[in-house]
């Protein structure tokens, strides 16, 4: 069994990676699921990478599955001069897969979450979207905690 954190970590990049993909370039969830257009390491260990692509593909899937409920409490939690349409691509994708998270991973603590989805959008996002980010998952999280 691999380093469960890494593992984790892996996964959510994964799937932050294929939702980017599913909004911006309308992939189907089929392709993405497939996971073929990851980059390999050869030198991972076979069971951590069987590992981080089956944690990948419960986000994905499930995200996508409730992608209406998941934008509706994304939009609840706006302030009033946001709308979904003004946030970054990136932003939304990470957004999408946390709150799919908290809503239906009651195994895995929302502070993990929240802090996950802050060092994505730090590797990965605009340079004040982990402040966004952090900000919506911390009103979702006490909601629904």
């Amino acid at each position: 069994m691999g380093n469960n954190i890494v593992v984790r970590r892996k996964g959510r990049v994964l799937a932050f990676q294929a939702l980017y993909s599913y909004d911006v370039g309308q992939v189907p969830l089929e392709d993405l699921l497939k996971l073929d257009w990851r980059n390999i390491d050869e030198t991972e260990d076979a069971n951590s990478v069987e590992e981080y692509l089956a944690f990948a593909r419960i986000l994905i899937s499930g995200t996508i599955n409730h992608i209406q409920e998941i934008d509706s409490v994304i939009k609840s939690h706006l302030s009033e001069k946001w709308e979904m349409g003004r946030i970054n691509k990136v932003t939304l994708a990470i957004l999408r897969m946390s709150v799919f998270s908290l809503l239906y991973q009651k195994d895995v603590s929302p502070p993990i979450i929240i802090d996950e989805a802050i060092s994505i959008s730090k590797k990965y996002g605009t340079d004040d979207a982990f402040k966004f980010i952090n900000a919506i998952l911390d009103k979702i999280s006490k909601e629904y905690a």
